[in-house]
Parts: structure tokens; C-alpha cells; sequence
């Protein structure tokens, strides 16, 4: 992995898919209603998206309803895609997704619910002490190992399980780039762009391979892409834009944000604080938000 920066106007342009992605999601999420299928939900998503002028997605939409929100009965790779569960009253889901327009990549996580949920609205509001947490540490100085330790000392703290555990690699955070414009980049390879997938890979290799002979490969750095506990993780956040999302669940309940954070040598903040889910913190709001 290398270190990246990106000039006002393009934070600017990432700051825009990232308000692209949460708008479509927060729309299509107020349209669901009882019987609509997660395919459905996740294909209304990606139709909404190509609509405003997204050219192809780092990944392509994700739904989840019910205990799906908390990756319940999960035990492969393919249970994360859309499935023919139902959306019911009441039922909490989430919708995941990452768009890309013009190169411009974000990722973006919704959490909301089909009409009042009172324990999906207390999770939302326990998710809000992780957005300070983890800049608190990126900002102190911290490796991203002790990043995730510290978001699992405050999931402890709230009683509440770690779900971002199950995600690939298991992230709670990784980078996001800006995605070379190549032909068939973006076309989906299991769900991912053609550009993301590849680089999946290489950063997988990479980080099996010694150090002196991963140096003699051109193009082949070690380093890490992840916010985990996993191969690289004692190494700090090279500078960059990043996608942290923490994701909790208590019950048979989920809830998660995503957003990205601008990580400078000697700075960081998150690219946008105009988001549903800090919108709803600040105002009170706890339903429907993300």
C-alpha cells in the first residue's frame, strides 16, 4: 500500500459520492415496505444510483433485513449477498454500498427500520461514541491495531456484539481509493469492482510474502489496506481516505454507519459531518438514521 493525497477539489468530488450514496440510500430506504425482498431493496439501490451517474461500484448494494442486520446465521462469503428474506413492520435493515463516479469512489452504510423500533434506535445511539473514538485514536497517534482494540473496549462498554468482525478480512476500517480508469475496472467480479477485487488480492499476497523479496517485486509494498488485528496492523494509517464502519448488534439486531475519513501526516477528520446519522445525533433523532 501507498501513501495518497488528494487535492480540495478532489476531496471535494469524493465528498459528493459520499452525499450521492447516502441520499439514494435514505430515499430508497423510506420507500420500502412490508414484503419487499433484500435482492429487490439492493437492485432499487444500484437502478437509483446508475440513474444520478454512478459509472460502476467498489462494491455493488447490499441488503439486510432482520437478524440479517447482525450477520445472524452467516458461515460463508456469499450469505452477505442480497437474499429473498422478507422486509416486515418493524423490522430493522441495513443497506451497504459503494459507488463509483468518474474514479471517485465511497462506502457507505444505512441502518433504518420499516415503522418504530425502539431497540434498533438505541443502537443508533450507541453507535454514535464510535465516530469520536476512532478519530480520537488516528488523531493520537495509534497503530490500527489499537484502533480496533479501542473499538472493542467501547463495544464492551455498551454491551453490544462486534459484527464488523465478520466482514472480510475483518475490517472495521479500510482505505479507498481513487479508482484508475481502465476498461472493465468497475465491472462486478463477486459483488466488487474488477480494480477493487484485483487489489484485494494483490494487498493479500503482499502481505504473505518475506520482506525482502516482496521489496524486489516492483509495484509489490507490504503495508496494509485494513483496520484489523490481522498482517500489518502494528504499522499507523498511511495517509489517505479510509472507510471506518463500526457495525453492533445486540438481540437478533444490527446497526452500523460507514463514512470516510481524509488521514493527512499530521491530521485527520472525517470528509463530511453533514451525514444522516450525525445529522440525527445532533438533533436527537435517534430512527431511520444511518
Amino acid at each position: 500500500m501507498t501513501a495518497s493525497s488528494y487535492s480540495h477539489e478532489e476531496l471535494g468530488k469524493f465528498r459528493d459520492v459520499q452525499q450521492l450514496a447516502y441520499r439514494a440510500a435514505v430515499e430508497v430506504a423510506a420507500a420500502l415496505e412490508p414484503g419487499v425482498t433484500e435482492k429487490q431493496a439492493a437492485n432499487r439501490l444500484g437502478e437509483l444510483l446508475r440513474a444520478r451517474g454512478v459509472s460502476g461500484f467498489f462494491h455493488e448494494p447490499f441488503a439486510w433485513f432482520g437478524d440479517r442486520t447482525c450477520f445472524k446465521g452467516f458461515r460463508s462469503p456469499l450469505d452477505f449477498f442480497p437474499s429473498d428474506r422478507k422486509l416486515e413492520r418493524g423490522m430493522a435493515g441495513i443497506l451497504d454500498v459503494a459507488p463509483v463516479v468518474d474514479g471517485f469512489a465511497t462506502d457507505i452504510g444505512y441502518s433504518f427500520s420499516c415503522g418504530p423500533n425502539p431497540e434498533l434506535d438505541r443502537l443508533i445511539q450507541d453507535l454514535r461514541g464510535f465516530r469520536s473514538r476512532i478519530l480520537d485514536c488516528i488523531v493520537g497517534g495509534e497503530n490500527l491495531a489499537e484502533v480496533y482494540r479501542s473499538a472493542e473496549d467501547l463495544l464492551a462498554d455498551l454491551g453490544v456484539r462486534n459484527c464488523h468482525r465478520h466482514y472480510p478480512f475483518g475490517v472495521l476500517g479500510h482505505r479507498v481509493y481513487l479508482q484508475p480508469k481502465v476498461p472493465f475496472g468497475q465491472r462486478p467480479l463477486l459483488g466488487f469492482g474488477l480494480t477493487a477485487s484485483l487489489g484485494l488480492l494483490a494487498q493479500t499476497i503482499a502481505n504473505r510474502v518475506p520482506a525482502r523479496l516482496a521489496a524486489r517485486v516492483p509495484g509489490l509494498r507490504q503495508g496494509t489496506a485494513f483496520c484489523n488485528l490481522g498482517p500489518g496492523s502494528e504499522q499507523r494509517p498511511e495517509p489517505g481516505l479510509w472507510a471506518f464502519e463500526p457495525h453492533i448488534a445486540r438481540g437478533e439486531i444490527g446497526a452500523k454507519w460507514e463514512e470516510l475519513m481524509v488521514i493527512e501526516p499530521r491530521r485527520a477528520y472525517w470528509l463530511d459531518d453533514d451525514l444522516p446519522h450525525v445529522r440525527a445525533w445532533s438533533h436527537g433523532e435517534a430512527r431511520a438514521a444511518g
